[in-house]
């Protein structure tokens, strides 16, 4: 959760909602085509006064599109605006009247996971209240889910068109190529120096995932700091036991 917004709701602190310090606009790799850089300068204009007001993301797990709604939060925060972030898999059992009443005075609210509570009548009444409430007061919306506004299988007609309201993009998932230098440069930004040989060899044997692969890099990252070591492949095959 962004400084400001938890400040103005410690109420939704009880529910565990924090944002991940590393899901930054800077640390998305944008690099899988055109699509996914037009996405990130979609959300980062969205606050601006003729920016976009809803914009719907999809994608498969693990293209980054928990990411991307986390930045924009953080991308907020850093503009002094209020925003709030809700993974909706981890809220699914929370009255959904109470959480989201109140948030049109925020000016950003991301709510990431939309399949997991559409087509639960309680759910489709209070987030068709969310929209309009959002809409009047002109505060900006981004929803994600792992396919398109049409293809959720929403039950509530009024809902389904509030979903296709604005924008939508679906995040391309990066090639090997692109994850090999997304690892690279996360891995910089950690003060390491990742080689092209090691970052192959990284590739070769772990999951592929770039959440996989970063979560690889957090504990090449921890042990390289405590032993003192550079990454090389025999460090790697030690502490990973490939």
């Amino acid at each position: 959760m962004s400084q400001p917004s938890s400040h103005t709701f410690p109420r939704q602190l009880s529910l565990g909602v924090q944002l991940r310090d590393d899901a930054t606009f800077g640390n998305f790799y944008a690099a899988a085509g055109q699509s996914n850089q037009q996405v990130v300068m979609a959300l980062q204009h969205q606050l601006q006064p003729f920016g976009e007001q809803f914009i719907f993301l999809s994608g498969a797990p693990s293209v980054g599109v928990s990411h991307l709604l986390q930045a924009a939060c953080h991308f907020a925060g850093e503009q002094g605006k209020l925003a709030q972030y809700l993974p909706l898999e981890e809220l699914v059992n929370v009255d959904p009247s109470e959480l989201l009443d109140g948030l049109e005075s925020l000016d950003l609210v991301c709510l990431d996971g939309l399949q997991w509570v559409v087509g639960r009548p309680a759910w489709e009444r209070a987030l068709f209240s969310f929209f309009n409430a959002m809409r009047d007061t002109g505060r900006r919306v981004v929803m994600a889910a792992v396919c398109g506004p049409r293809e959720l299988p929403v039950k509530l007609p009024d809902l389904q068109s509030r979903l296709n309201w604005g924008l939508a993009f679906q995040v391309q998932p990066l090639n090997d190529e692109s994850k090999r230098k997304a690892l690279q440069m996360r891995a910089r930004a950690r003060g390491l120096e990742l080689t092209d040989e090691v970052a192959q060899f990284i590739m070769h044997r772990a999951p592929r995932t770039t959440h996989e692969l970063f979560k690889t890099l957090q504990r090449l990252d921890e042990a390289s700091l405590a032993e003192q070591r550079r990454l090389t492949i025999p460090f790697v095959k030690q502490t990973l036991g490939f």
